[in-house]
């Protein structure tokens, strides 16, 4: 990075440690606290997308979505975040794969499944071998969106179906007493108040969610753990041009520095939103509002 780290063996103090903390290796470190925070700002309104149309279908009046919605609610829920991630992606990869190869290949004469492998032609491999190495990586993060959202949407649902009985039945039926159809009650009456007893529990699975950013590694991408961990283990001047002791409570401690100054900032943002959400609502955080300005 700098002109004076050609030769690390003559360095020392501030020196040494600017060189070292500049690396290639530090640089992936660095770009991978950006791919987090990516992460989070896709997957967030994408799982609440989930969540919304979760929560809509499991409170339709037409059983077959209803149990559909419900399904998606209880069966996501009840399964281990690790063994879906691990499950969820394999299974979408390789569905992908199948679909693809039976497009582009319909006479390819081998068996897809041979044995415990999952072999399909060359042009149906996602991403192509000869795609460039962003295109690998930009698949594996739409992947990991993708689990992400199905998997924090459900809990999302969740929340959000409860909320919605929470608004009183009361004022849809004036609101429909007043000349709205059923649509127009939802969206004007239902859905504003809806965000009220939401949050909460919404304000829970966003921390949920930045605390389970570390699964990444599980769908392959090199995340702010991976790289602790690699950069923080002992390294001897054999392997490297910064030997160095193991330094991994040093790098995990800078991850809880990390973890715990983001949850901080997201716990004012919320706190904020609630405030603006709850102001001349008929809730207890909306009568103490109006205590408190009186």
């Amino acid at each position: 990075m700098f002109s004076y780290c050609t030769d690390p063996e003559t360095l020392s103090g501030l020196t040494w440690l600017s060189c070292y903390l500049t690396t290639g290796k530090h640089m992936a470190l660095y770009g991978s606290v950006f791919t987090v925070l990516l992460l989070l700002a896709i997957t967030a309104p994408v799982a609440l997308g989930f969540g919304f149309g979760g929560a809509m279908a499991a409170r339709s009046n037409f059983a077959p979505l209803s149990w559909l919605g419900k399904a998606y609610i209880a069966i996501v829920r009840g399964v281990p975040d690790i063994a879906f991630f691990l499950f969820f992606v394999i299974a979408l990869d390789q569905g992908l794969e199948w679909l693809t190869h039976q497009a582009v290949c319909p006479d390819w004469p081998d068996a897809i499944r041979q044995g415990n492998d999952f072999v399909v032609c060359p042009e149906a491999k996602l991403p192509s071998g000869r795609a460039p190495q962003y295109v690998h990586e930009a698949y594996g993060f739409s992947l990991a969106v993708l689990t992400f959202a199905i998997v924090f949407g459900a809990f999302a649902a969740n929340t959000i179906f409860g909320a919605m009985r929470a608004v009183p039945r009361a004022q849809m039926e004036t609101a429909e007493a007043y000349g709205m159809t059923r649509r127009q009650a939802f969206w004007r009456v239902m859905v504003p108040q809806m965000w009220v007893f939401a949050l909460p529990g919404l304000s829970n699975l966003w921390m949920v969610l930045i605390k389970a950013t570390p699964l990444l590694f599980l769908l392959g991408v090199e995340d702010i753990v991976y790289w602790a961990r690699e950069l923080g283990t002992s390294k001897t001047s054999r392997f490297s041009d910064y030997p160095h002791p193991d330094w991994r409570m040093w790098y995990f401690l800078a991850l809880l520095v990390f973890y715990l100054g983001f949850t901080k900032v997201s716990e004012v943002v919320l706190d904020r939103v609630m405030k603006r959400l709850t102001k001349g609502q008929a809730t207890a955080a909306g009568e103490a509002q109006r205590k408190a300005a009186a």
